[in-house]
């Protein structure tokens, strides 16, 4: 008999409107605070927006397609195509969505399992797509961290005087370290000990108030070991182009910031620290408690990157418009796909 994890039983809408109203309105309160603080009029009018500035705002939005692309094309390679395109961008939107509504260290990530469940694909399974995928974009912080870094003076990544950053250095080594041991526990618990794993959610199920679900677990870690000895035993070829579409998501992802520059300061920016930055910002901003970060992540870009514009005003404005692309956008798109979505998953 098929089980259903737990959680998906339940046919009532997994989000309320004021979990979108309250990531935005956080985010929009610090944009307005910060620009009622530090507004010039004078810098808009110093902004020239030309034919280049439009392209590069619209290469920032292509750079986001490809960030999507690689997510949806990583679903279909993990479930040997089983989902088609139109499957694999609900996932996406669903998963960046309630990543845009839940504090950074939740995130959308958690609920994939769920999402690819409700999609047709088995419980054991999906809870391998899931792990698989945190251990990739694990991966990815851990391997490019170092190498960008050994090309950039540790003075060009923390050299603001603001409070906010100068603690971001002690963050940032602390967050990676664990990072480090969280992604050596993924890789033992996937490809050497999915037993292990097993044994760990039977154990936590035998508690008082768990012990109900603890046959759907039995049989979802069952499934699990399965899929994890069967995901385990594919080729090099295919971990290649799943790190290395890993690899074009992320970074894709990062060089939105870099677009956006270019589009209001394109002279005299050193392009890599602008790359290495989000690298660091993201990996900080996962302990931030507000919805996505909302409103502690603008305030962060702002300190940390106002350093490559001459006044406060023109690195508030460029925060702005990096939000909407990255984030906002998410909010949107996840508003109009998710009640269809639900109607139609949920009455099945």
């Amino acid at each position: 008999m098929e089980t259903i994890p737990v959680g998906t039983k339940k046919t009532s809408r997994p989000f309320k409107i004021y979990q979108v109203l309250i990531p935005i309105a956080l985010g929009l309160f610090v944009i307005g605070w910060l620009f009622l603080d530090e507004f010039d009029p004078d810098v808009f009018a110093s902004f020239h927006f030309t034919v280049a500035s439009g392209l590069f705002i619209l290469l920032a939005f292509v750079f986001m397609l490809m960030r999507d692309f690689g997510m949806m094309w990583r679903f279909r390679l993990f479930t040997d195509k089983d989902l088609s395109w139109r499957q694999a961008f609900h996932i996406n939107v669903l998963s960046e969505f309630t990543t845009a509504v839940t504090p950074p260290a939740v995130g959308g990530s958690s609920l994939v399992v769920i999402f690819l469940v409700k999609e047709g694909i088995n419980a054991g399974r999906s809870t391998t797509i899931m792990f698989v995928n945190l251990f990739l974009d694990e991966l990815f912080f851990l391997v490019v961290c170092p190498v960008v870094f050994l090309f950039i003076p540790i003075s060009e990544l923390f050299n603001s005087s603001s409070t906010i950053v100068s603690t971001f250095a002690v963050v940032f080594s602390g967050l990676y370290f664990s990072r480090l041991i969280w992604t050596a526990i993924l890789f033992i618990g996937i490809f050497k000990r999915p037993s292990w794993i097993k044994h760990m959610l039977l154990t936590l199920f035998r508690l008082p108030f768990l012990r109900r679900w603890y046959e759907n677990v039995d049989v979802l870690t069952n499934n699990l070991v399965q899929a994890s000895h069967d995901i385990g035993n594919r080729s090099y070829w295919f971990w290649v182009k799943a790190f290395g579409m890993t690899l074009l998501t992320w970074s894709a992802r990062f060089l939105v910031v870099n677009a956006v520059f270019m589009a209001f300061s394109p002279n005299n920016i050193n392009h890599v620290v602008v790359f290495a930055r989000q690298l660091i910002l993201w990996v900080v901003m996962v302990v931030t408690p507000t919805p996505g970060g909302s409103g502690v992540s603008e305030y962060a870009f702002k300190e940390y990157y106002s350093d490559i514009f001459s006044t406060t005003s023109a690195i508030i404005f460029v925060t702005l418009v990096w939000r909407m692309i990255s984030y906002y956008l998410y909010l949107l798109i996840g508003v109009l796909v998710i009640p269809n979505w639900i109607k139609k998953s949920f009455s099945k």
